[in-house]
């Protein structure tokens, strides 16, 4: 691409003619290549401008920057900006034009990964071509792309949505993370519609306040969502009201669901093992519903799933259908085997004290026995919710066995500790393989184990270095070793 077409992007600079082959974008130096250009980001861990000579010496045709960032000449045209995340952003979409016709976007605490997923389920059973993104990866016709970040940067995003719009996906739904929404990757993307889920603890190490980790939540509906689209809102947490005034404001169209909602209007909702038998109003009609997936918090997600299809032209009925063949995403409430005495145990992703709450209270309505959980809580991360969570899981399990996330480069035992001091009569086994084994040969009938913290995740991270651990890996070796 030229120069001359970022125009409208990125302010003419002297140096740099409006014919220049533009030949790539990149903000990582170690992957310039001749003719790129080098956007010189100021991160948490590395400053881009340290980075930019070395980026010209590469081949860097250019370099962008916030103002005044850089003060020595790189060796290369240096092209100013107010802020260069969005500046890249932009030309990311711009070098890389195509996207599905249809975008939707999800945030929230919780929930993401699934509302993602069964929003693309929904329109595959719409008969359309769909893919998903997020944190297990990429799911699209004729791909399953293991993941671990929630949101791409914006050259990997864009790179990929031109992508799939190349291989005929017309329909597409996101997770939008705070940290994803904060740092600009997402702008450039043109969405259809937004959801929201709820709103609790997570990410403080990033976010100095809950209203600041919200604020960056709002992002997706008063910035990136044009005026007039659909914003589907869960309007059963206590984060709803503002995220519903929020995008009033903005001009958006507020769909809710759930209990208190108006689009969709939850009736009615019977717990079983394996299923939950729903009644949803809509446009005053009864839709009844039985949706093979257990907990309240997946009602709250499918809920969602179909207000953002249906918001995006998908008939009620079509939505509604699709909502009992759903497949839960992986590691979310996953169930992976059960004992011969009948006992289930389940993998979950919650790391956090929102999620922990919701999976342990939604098994307990099916669980005639005990109540088991291993859990642990990731290094480098906020350190807070570590007692919240020890607190959580001694309240609401009959077992509690602390064990390792990823810790990380912190002391695995001071992880520990901390989530101990506010776990009485919790179990302490570091290794987390040990913690399983353990936990599954307790199992008695009636008996629930959760094993939350890493859901579908496939390494644990030691010391700074990553280790193959699955924990669905582990369940099934754990029950198979019960029977030898």
């Amino acid at each position: 691409m030229k120069f001359s077409e970022f125009a409208d992007i990125l302010p003419p600079n002297g140096a740099l003619p409006a014919n220049a082959q533009i030949t790539g974008i990149s903000s990582d130096s170690r992957r310039v290549e001749a003719g790129n250009l080098f956007f010189a980001l100021a991160g948490s861990k590395a400053d881009g401008s340290t980075f930019a000579a070395d980026a010209a010496g590469r081949g860097a045709i250019a370099v962008v920057a916030p103002a005044g960032h850089i003060k020595d000449n790189p060796g290369a045209p240096v092209i100013e900006v107010d802020d260069a995340r969005k500046a890249l952003a932009f030309c990311a979409a711009r070098f890389y034009p195509r996207q599905p016709a249809t975008m939707v976007a999800v945030t929230g605490t919780s929930g993401k990964t699934s509302v993602a997923s069964f929003t693309r389920q929904i329109w595959e059973h719409a008969g359309l071509a769909a893919a998903s993104i997020g944190t297990t990866g990429v799911v699209a016709p004729g791909r399953d792309d293991y993941g671990e970040l929630t949101t791409p940067d914006p050259i990997s995003l864009h790179r990929l949505l031109d992508e799939l719009a190349g291989e005929g996906v017309t329909h597409a739904s996101m997770e939008a993370s705070s940290h994803g929404l904060d740092q600009r990757r997402l702008d450039g993307v043109r969405l259809a519609a937004g959801g929201f889920t709820n709103l609790g603890r997570d990410h403080m190490d990033y976010h100095p306040t809950v209203e600041e980790y919200h604020r960056a939540k709002l992002r997706l509906f008063d910035t990136l969502l044009p005026k007039g689209a659909p914003a589907v809102i869960f309007a059963d947490d206590p984060w709803s009201e503002p995220t519903i005034r929020a995008a009033t404001a903005a001009g958006l169209k507020v769909l809710t669901v759930g209990r208190h909602g108006d689009f969709l209007k939850l009736k009615r909702v019977e717990h079983e093992r394996h299923r939950q038998r729903a009644e949803v109003e809509h446009e005053g009609t009864i839709h009844e519903i039985d949706l093979p997936l257990a907990g309240d918090f997946q009602v709250a997600n499918a809920l969602v799933a179909a207000g953002l299809s249906m918001a995006t032209g998908t008939l009620a009925g079509v939505a509604f259908a699709a909502l009992e063949k759903l497949k839960g995403a992986s590691g979310r409430l996953e169930l992976v085997g059960s004992a011969e005495n009948g006992a289930q145990v389940y993998v979950d992703y919650a790391h956090k004290p929102d999620g922990l709450e919701n999976v342990l209270q939604s098994v307990r309505p099916f669980t005639t026995g005990r109540v088991i959980v291993v859990f642990g809580c990731g290094g480098d991360r906020d350190r807070g919710k570590r007692p919240i969570m020890g607190e959580i899981a001694t309240r609401l399990a009959d077992v509690a066995i602390v064990t390792d996330d990823n810790p990380r480069s912190e002391d695995a035992a001071t992880i520990r500790a901390a989530i101990m001091e506010a776990a009485p009569g919790a179990r302490e086994i570091g290794d987390r393989h040990e913690a399983i084994r353990t936990a599954v040969s307790m199992l008695q009938e009636g008996d629930t184990l959760i094993v939350a913290g890493k859901g579908h995740e496939t390494g644990q991270e030691i010391a700074g270095v990553k280790h193959h651990f699955s924990d669905h890996e582990e369940v099934r070796a754990a029950l198979a070793e019960r029977l030898a």
